[in-house]
Parts: structure tokens; C-alpha cells; sequence
């Protein structure tokens, strides 16, 4: 301990500067609990009344590198913590959803303070850890578990804007690997359930009968999970700020409604502009194998195009409007070229899932997105584009009566009032991206941040040591609203 005499003015200078960041970090996040926090903080650069560096008087030289070593790594967790929490993180492009706007191997630096930071949620968590550690295992508890709170940012959510969020329908999951990239709910269960049932004609049924059978389906998928462990794992949940993260482009705002007609979206009957960058599938009859050189022009990669896929005769490729016109003007590689339209049959487990609405990715909705404040009446044929709201993201306890009879905390309910904003989230690669179409709306708790700037480009179609590994044109592109 050193004396308050003994203390230079160097160190309450130092001192002094770091307490007003951090009280200034305080009012920030209005958090005045960390107030606490203060007299570690005047001690740690005055009085040192604590033995914060104890281990520098180690006489065993091997024990003294240990803890330097342990000191520095803690030091650097800790930082890292506080700075993935409130300022950014790194994420990296897992999938072709965004191609070719953003391309799989693209490092994004994301913004936290761009729409405002959230408090921790499941504050006690691993850093630089999503869910699971590398080798596997649950990489944070499940308690405390905080109240979702954002911080105030820069600004909010413009349309058309890329932004990185935590997966809806990520609150639960199947814990074997293999269906790690599955949506539990239209991809694994309904249509799990649907198999293990005979045919029904569901446009014969009535609006309460349509849900039972839904209902129904969703009830035996489950239970054949349950009792197929081996195969699918067990089933897992997820809080909010631990589910995986996503990024989309974001088509629909709070309070918009949108529907898609021939693959083109509108907002309030407004056409939305398409980014240059969208892409379609088409239906290409190649005459000849595609060249690496008009290949690299078309900007196809390995994914979109494989060596097993790229030989003469009908083949499926993922095209921007000026790559396909580009393709279909070389006739002596293509005779024919058609953009691919999905029926109702192919796309039967869009969002909402319970509902008989015969969408398409093509041809979807109209569909409102639910803004803070708003209130919509509740009836058996809107209910189904609401009730994860209600009951998942806003927490309230709702059944159905078997006469249809809506109860939302154990009252009757004719309407509803919102708490939060929500989105609507798609990717640019239109007919490859498992975005909003499949699990509906976009909470405001569960938006991370928006992505700035492109750090590392890495080309997954090449080994390292390879030229054009690194794609260093790409680095430190910014990540604009359209590309």
C-alpha cells in the first residue's frame, strides 16, 4: 500500500483520465452499477492498496512467466469482451445468400454503435465465442439472464442496409452436427411431421381445422425426434444473444407491408429497387463447358458452379440479371437460358409455417410487419402470422380454445399490441437464401450491428499459397445499402 502522500501527480493525471472514460462509458450505458467499480479503479493507479501485479515478486522464474502470461491473456479476454459487447466484432460471410453483394469468405467488421449496442443478455459467456467452444460444448450459462436493453447508437435501420442479427428461429435446435445448418421448424419438424401422416386436403378444412392439423404435424415431428436421439441429438434451446448470427439485407420496415410478385418485392405497392448484385436461378442448356476466364467474368463460383455441374446439358445457376444476359449472348456455350419460377408444392414450409397461404418465393404475401406501438386485431386467419411474436419473442402465454376462441395470458384476446420493432430480412442470392420467407420477422432484440467495412477477403475456391487466395481488392471495400 503507498501512502496518499507517496502518490505522484503523473498517477492522479492517469488516474483522473481513465475514471472519466469510464464514467462517461457509464452514463453511456446507463448502468450505474458500475459505480462499484470506481474505487478499484482509483486504488488500481494510486494507492495500489491492492496487490494487483502480487505475482511479479514470484522468485521461481518458471511461475513468473505462467503469470505473466495468464495476466496478459486475462487482460486481453476481458478487453475483448467489453469491446465485442459494445463497439464491433468480426463476422465472417458463412454462405452464398448475399452473392454477390458480399461473397462467402468476405471478413466484415460490424458495427455495434451503429444502431446501438445491447446490453448483455447471457453476460456470463466465453469471448470470441458464439455458443460453443472450438472443440465443441456450450461456451456460456444459461443464467443470469438479463432483460433485453439497447444502448443508444448512431442511427436505426434504413431500408435496404445489410445488417447482422441472431437467428429467429435459432431458440432451438437439434444438437447433432449434421443438422446444425436445418431450421428446426420448417425444415426438420413439420415436414417430419407431415411424412409420418396420411394426405389431408387441408383446402377442404376450415380456418381451426387447417391449425389442428398443423398443429398436429408440428406433434408427431417432435415426437419422432424425441425418439430418434441417435439420429437427430437432443433437442436444445437457445437465449436470444447466443443463437447463431445471420446477416441479411434488410427489404421490409417496421410497419410496411410487403409482398413479392415474379420475384420482384414491393412496399405498400411500390416496387423496392434491386440491388445490381441480386440473383436469380436459371435454367441454362450449356452446349459446352463454361471456361475459367467467362466463368470469372459471370463471377460463378466453385459453389455455384462445381466441375460435376458444369457439363453439357440442363444445369441450375445462380445468375445476376447482366451475367445472365451476358451468358445467354454467348450461343456458342448456351442454346437456351430461363429464369427458373417455383410452384406452391416446392415451397411449401415458407413462414408462417401453420398457415395454408400456397406462397412461393416467387410470389409471397402481402404480409404486415408488426411496428412498436401498433395494435391489429386477432382472428383464426391472421393469428398465425403473430403468435411466435406473441409467445416466443414478447413472452406471453397463448392458446387457441378448441371452439377458436384466442387467449393470451389466460384472457380472451381480440387484438394485440406490440412491444418491439420488426423486420423483414432477405438475401440478395434470391432463390439460395434461407431468410425471412422461411422464418418470418426479424425482432429488434435480436439485431447485432450493422457490417462498415470488408477487413479480409479470403477466395474459398483456392488453397493458400495459391494466387487470388486473398482477394485484395476486396479489402477494406465499404458495405453500402447496394453494391
Amino acid at each position: 500500500m503507498k501512502p496518499l502522500n507517496e502518490v505522484t501527480k503523473k498517477q492522479w493525471i492517469k488516474a483522473s483520465v481513465y475514471l472519466v472514460l469510464y464514467i462517461l462509458f457509464l452514463i453511456w450505458v446507463r448502468s450505474w452499477l458500475g459505480i462499484i467499480v470506481i474505487p478499484f479503479i482509483i486504488d488500481a493507479f494510486t494507492t495500489r492498496i491492492i496487490k494487483w501485479d502480487w505475482w511479479k515478486g514470484l522468485k521461481n522464474k518458471t511461475l513468473y512467466q505462467i503469470m505473466g502470461w495468464i495476466d496478459a491473456i486475462v487482460f486481453a479476454l476481458v478487453a475483448v469482451y467489453f469491446v465485442n459487447i459494445y463497439v464491433f466484432q468480426n463476422y465472417a460471410i458463412p454462405s452464398s445468400s448475399l452473392e454477390k453483394s458480399l461473397l462467402v469468405g468476405d471478413h466484415l467488421y460490424v458495427s455495434k454503435v451503429a444502431y446501438g449496442p445491447r446490453k448483455p443478455m447471457t453476460p456470463l459467456t466465453m469471448p470470441l465465442t458464439q455458443n460453443t467452444f472450438p472443440g465443441g460444448g456450450k461456451s456460456y450459462f444459461e443464467k443470469p439472464q438479463w432483460p433485453y436493453e439497447r444502448v443508444k447508437g448512431f442511427g436505426k435501420i434504413k431500408l435496404n442496409e445489410i445488417v447482422v442479427f441472431n437467428y429467429p428461429s435459432g431458440d432451438t435446435i437439434v444438437s447433432n452436427p449434421q443438422y446444425s445448418s436445418a431450421d428446426y421448424y420448417c425444415m426438420i419438424v413439420y415436414p417430419l411431421g407431415k411424412s409420418r401422416c396420411k394426405e389431408i386436403d387441408l383446402d377442404s378444412l376450415s380456418t381451426l381445422e387447417q391449425r389442428r392439423v398443423y398443429d398436429f404435424y408440428y406433434k408427431v415431428g417432435r415426437q419422432y425426434i424425441l425418439q430418434n436421439e441417435q439420429i437427430f441429438g437432443k433437442i436444445m434451446t437457445r437465449p436470444v444473444d447466443r443463437r447463431e448470427n445471420y446477416v441479411k439485407r434488410c427489404v421490409g420496415l417496421p410497419g410496411q407491408t410487403l409482398e413479392i410478385r415474379n420475384g420482384i418485392i414491393y412496399l405498400d405497392g411500390v416496387a423496392n429497387k434491386e440491388p445490381d448484385a441480386a440473383q436469380s436461378n436459371y435454367n441454362v442448356f450449356l452446349k459446352h463447358s463454361i471456361p475459367e476466364n467467362l466463368r470469372k467474368e459471370l463471377r460463378l463460383s466453385l459453389e455455384d458452379l462445381p466441375a460435376s455441374k458444369n457439363k453439357p446439358g440442363s444445369v441450375t445457376i445462380p445468375l445476376t440479371r447482366k451475367a445472365a444476359e451476358t451468358l445467354a449472348s454467348n450461343t456458342e456455350i448456351v442454346s437456351y437460358i430461363s429464369p427458373i419460377r417455383y410452384a406452391p408444392e416446392e415451397s411449401e414450409w415458407l413462414f408462417p409455417q401453420n398457415k395454408n397461404t400456397k406462397w412461393t418465393l416467387d410470389d409471397y404475401g402481402p404480409i404486415w410487419i408488426p411496428a412498436k406501438g401498433a395494435t391489429v386485431k386477432l382472428d383464426l386467419e391472421n393469428l398465425p402470422f403473430f403468435e411466435r411474436i406473441i409467445r416466443v419473442y414478447e413472452g406471453n402465454d397463448l392458446k387457441v380454445e378448441r371452439d377458436g376462441t384466442i387467449l393470451i395470458n389466460g384472457e380472451p384476446a381480440a387484438s394485440y399490441t406490440f412491444n418491439m420493432d420488426y423486420y423483414w430480412m432477405m438475401g440478395d442470392n434470391r432463390q439460395n437464401s434461407a431468410d425471412s420467407r422461411f422464418w418470418g420477422y426479424v425482432p429488434e432484440d435480436h439485431i447485432v450491428g450493422r457490417p462498415v467495412f470488408i477487413w479480409l477477403s479470403l477466395d474459398k475456391d483456392k488453397n493458400w499459397g495459391q494466387k487470388g487466395k486473398i482477394r485484395w481488392n476486396r479489402l477494406f471495400h465499404s458495405v453500402k445499402s447496394y453494391n
